[in-house]
């Protein structure tokens, strides 16, 4: 079995890391972190328009990605898969799942805070409604 955990390192993805481990023993649970493009967007500087700002913002969110990840296996007994991808979080944890032989999805029931949240919707109600797989949320 395979697990799914969409990872951004906050308290909710910390809580629904920890509850995938506990509910799927013998799972092979896999951190899956995704670049939203679109959200970077919004809070991108002027500066943004200058040719090598998005590559030099993909290394810096790759790196971070990394940096998530090896703080999330720091905390549990057991090796986790990792991977990072780039796109719309909902369509890409669900084309994620369709495409890497994901039994389960365990998700917070969302990340980011305040307007952001509000103007992008959520991205767990979209994963549920799609998702070909089970979908616990995590709150």
């Amino acid at each position: 079995m395979r697990v799914v955990v969409p990872y951004d390192g906050s308290e909710l993805a910390e809580k629904a890391l920890n509850h995938a481990i506990e509910q799927y023993e013998d799972a092979d649970i896999v951190l899956l972190h995704v670049l939203d493009f679109v959200e970077a967007g919004y809070e991108a500087p002027p500066e943004a328009a200058l040719p090598g700002y998005w590559t030099e913002w993909y290394e810096d969110a790759e790196e971070r990605a990394e940096v998530l990840f090896e703080e999330a296996q720091e905390g549990v007994d057991r090796d986790l898969e990792t991977d990072t991808i780039v796109g719309r979080p909902a369509r890409e944890i669900v084309e994620y799942v369709e495409e890497h032989d994901i039994d389960a999805v365990v998700m917070g029931s969302h990340g980011r805070e305040g307007v952001s949240r509000i103007l992008l919707g959520s991205v767990a109600e979209a994963v549920v409604r799609r998702s070909p797989v089970p979908v616990t949320v995590v709150r």
